[in-house]
């Protein structure tokens, strides 16, 4: 069964810079589409960036375009989220997602990530 684990989130401030990782369990990790999402306190879970399987189409929230940077090691299992600018608006617990399918989508436990003005 396929586990995500993600780690890098923490405490920074306005302006600064995080990246977040993403591990996965699992042989075909490359064959599947990422993507890290983000929920605020209070808010749905919202898309934030997503990549696919050879790393060679990424996409963005219009919200992060310029700031963000999605990419991936498909020899380390392992996809990443590079946050430069940061606001605290991106303020949020940060979750990875993988679709196993067009129809399974599995989550990890999310990290926070702060931004202190």
């Amino acid at each position: 069964q396929v586990q995500l684990v993600e780690s890098g989130g923490g405490l920074v401030q306005v302006g600064g810079s995080l990246r977040l990782s993403c591990a996965a369990s699992g042989r075909t990790f490359s064959t599947y589409t990422m993507g890290w999402f983000r929920q605020a306190p209070g808010k749905e879970r919202d898309f934030v960036a997503g990549i696919n399987w050879s790393g060679g189409s990424t996409y963005y929230a219009d919200s992060v375009k310029g700031r963000f940077t999605i990419s991936r090691d498909n020899a380390k299992n392992t996809v990443y989220l590079r946050m430069n600018s940061l606001k605290p608006e991106d303020t949020a617990v940060y979750y990875c997602a993988a679709d196993l399918s067009d129809y399974d989508r599995i989550w990890g436990q999310g990290t926070l990530v702060t931004v202190s003005s």
